[in-house]
């Protein structure tokens, strides 16, 4: 009854939009009409001053938008466990920060070097490139690979990422010597350096630069450096916004008095100055005399210049040291509203109160809670479906999406269960329809299976033989992952797994000879805890093929599958079956094991193995295991 009773009041006070709408607009309507002429006058007045304090919080509010998006994103790249400047994992640091680049269209250019000289940058301007330098004894050795614009759009990440040409010279650059990087070495935090030329763009900037150290193979630490660069005539389009808003102008002065960006100018900062002229200066001069030019307080004040008072704005960004100056006209502000009458002051402050209150309270009732559906909306986008923060609303429509989302995401996490989530996401990302489709594709497939799982199965309490299947196809289910491979699906003790498909891998056969030789390893060690505890042991046999399959989105029009069909499937399946004749724990087909390019050890099965279901041998090689590798 209790529970009920709730309910009904929940019920009873819901509101759609529409009435706080209306709610809104009628107290706004009663304060009008209930101050008459004489309180409009003051209310406007109280607006205008307040209004230029709302334009300033609004330079305010960008500015440290500005600086936490650039921490964020440095702070992010250096968070990147295969974060280096060069080698493979340099390539990988390349594509990174390409991407980011694009995602974040005010930054010039990001850049991760280390203490030997390296550096891997992502460049905008004065050409969209990713850099590469090596140093060396005496001198560096640079790549650039030029891009399209990464403002650009259209086209998919590949292509977008494709190399127009490359260029390699000598330099005597040396990212351990730039000030960025020396900088963040020596305070061992994120710092915003002082402005700097640029070297690619010949312009002033700025860079916010993070030391990001990691252990090299011989467990000594690197010093890393990731930095992101944004150029001052940046900083002047985020304070160009107050002049838009309203009749007043803004400014950022560094810590030591220098301007960075003005908005009262219409080209930006090209080379350091002081603040000496215009409003600036004026409101400059009053600060070194009051002694408040930096000062960690925000404060507001007046200045006279040229016989007009302007009333003026400072705010401190405690992360960079900068501040930020704003001032406006006090007669533009105020005018004749100053002899507003007095008395009316008290009551004009009290229904401003009033609708500050209801205001508050009504959009929390509104955005709070669409603020945090909307974010639930981009997790399920992103089959992020576990502990969803979903509450209640008194806002009727607003407790209708929130119903219908919690629904889709119990559905959808009920289905995720049944699928490969990754190749969901791989098709949708490429614009695959989801319907009956394939398309040949070269890939190599793997079949493994329990050595005499019918006698273990038979031997085993349910209970104890679902526990260990569980936990060997989830250590199988990581190395496959791992190495790129995609599992098909699981049949009985069997597991099938391909490399190559939904997306096209490089070196497939290699990379699942690998996942194979870890599994044996890793199984050898889950082995021996479960002989500890008396449980029985999986021995894994594993058959690999190579060739063509047709992979895609298979099966009837209201009942799908991701997988791939073909001779190259069945003959894996075969091969695998071999190894109980053979003797053998893994075996590789001839196709295979040209694609190892001797990268690994291997026993060639002298004679042609006769595989069941086919009419003509094979040649078929034995993958040796890590003890079995030559010294």
């Amino acid at each position: 009854m209790a529970h009920d009773f709730a309910s009904i009041r929940m019920r009873r006070f819901r509101v759609d939009v529409g009435t706080i709408i209306c709610a809104v607009a009628l107290v706004q309507s009663l304060l009008l009409v209930g101050l008459g002429y004489w309180a409009v006058e003051r209310l406007v007045s109280e607006v205008g001053t307040a209004a230029h304090k709302i334009n300033h919080d609004r330079v305010e509010d960008h500015m440290h938008a500005f600086l936490a998006k650039a921490g964020a994103l440095v702070r992010a790249i250096g968070d990147s466990p295969s974060l280096h400047a060069a080698g493979e994992d340099g390539e990988q640091t390349a594509e990174m920060l390409w991407t980011l680049l694009e995602q974040n269209p005010e930054f010039d250019s990001l850049n991760v070097a280390t203490d030997d000289g390296h550096l891997a940058a992502a460049l905008r301007l004065p050409s969209p490139a990713i850099r590469h330098v090596q140093r060396g004894a005496g001198f560096s050795t640079e790549t650039w690979q030029y891009k399209r614009s990464p403002d650009a759009e259209g086209g998919d990440a590949r292509q977008r990422f494709a190399t127009n040409s490359i260029s390699a010279f000598r330099s005597d650059y040396d990212p351990t010597h730039r000030s960025w990087f020396t900088d963040a070495v020596k305070a061992q935090r994120p710092v915003w350096t002082a402005p700097f030329l640029s070297a690619a763009t010949q312009e002033l900037a700025i860079s916010l630069a993070e030391p990001a150290g990691r252990l090299d193979d011989e467990g000594r630490t690197q010093h890393m450096v990731v930095s992101a660069n944004v150029s001052l005539g940046h900083l002047s389009k985020l304070v160009r916004i107050f002049g838009e808003l309203g009749h007043g102008e803004s400014a950022v002065l560094s810590a030591d008095h220098h301007v960075l960006a003005r908005s009262d100018h219409p080209d930006p900062v090209r080379e350091l100055g002081s603040p000496d002229s215009g409003v600036l200066g004026a409101v400059h001069a009053h600060m070194l005399a009051a002694g408040t030019a930096g000062a960690a307080e925000d404060m507001a004040f007046a200045v006279t210049h040229e016989g007009r008072r302007y009333l003026v704005q400072t705010s401190h960004l405690p992360t960079t040291r900068w501040q930020l100056v704003s001032w406006e006209p006090e007669d533009l502000l105020l005018g004749d509203l100053q002899r507003a009458v007095a008395w009316a002051l008290l009551l004009t402050f009290a229904f401003l109160c009033l609708a500050l209150l209801i205001s508050l309270r009504l959009s929390r009732l509104v955005t709070q809670p669409i603020e945090n559906l909307s974010r639930v909306a981009r997790r399920i986008g992103r089959l992020e479906l576990d502990n969803l923060p979903l509450a209640s609303s008194r806002v009727l429509e607003i407790q209708h999406l929130n119903q219908a989302l919690d629904e889709s995401a119990r559905s959808l996490k009920a289905f995720s269960k049944f699928v490969p989530v990754d190749v969901i996401k791989q098709l949708v990302a490429e614009g695959h329809a989801l319907g009956p489709s394939g398309s040949p594709r070269r890939i190599t497939a793997m079949f493994t299976d329990v050595e005499g799982f019918t006698s273990i199965s038979e031997s085993l309490p349910a209970d104890v033989l679902v526990t260990q299947l569980t936990e060997y196809f989830n250590l199988a289910a990581r190395i496959f992952a791992r190495h790129g491979g995609v599992v098909d699906k699981f049949m009985g003790d069997g597991i099938m797994v391909l490399w190559g498909a939904p997306s096209n891998l490089d070196d497939a056969e290699y990379r699942a000879c690998i996942a194979a030789l870890e599994l044996h390893a890793e199984m050898n060690e889950l082995n021996a805890r479960w002989r500890a505890e008396g449980m029985r042991e999986f021995r894994t046999r594993i058959g690999i093929h190579t060739g063509l399959a047709i992979a895609g989105v298979l099966g009837s029009s209201d009942r799908l599958s991701y997988t791939a069909v073909g001779d190259v499937i069945n003959v894996a399946s075969r091969i695998e079956g071999a190894n109980k004749d053979l003797g053998t724990r893994t075996l590789i087909s001839q196709a295979t094991f040209e694609g190892l390019g001797g990268r690994l050890s291997t026993r060639r099965i002298e004679e042609l193995a006769e595989l069941r279901g086919r009419q003509t041998r094979m040649a078929l090689h034995e993958l040796l295991e890590v003890e079995h590798q030559p010294g």
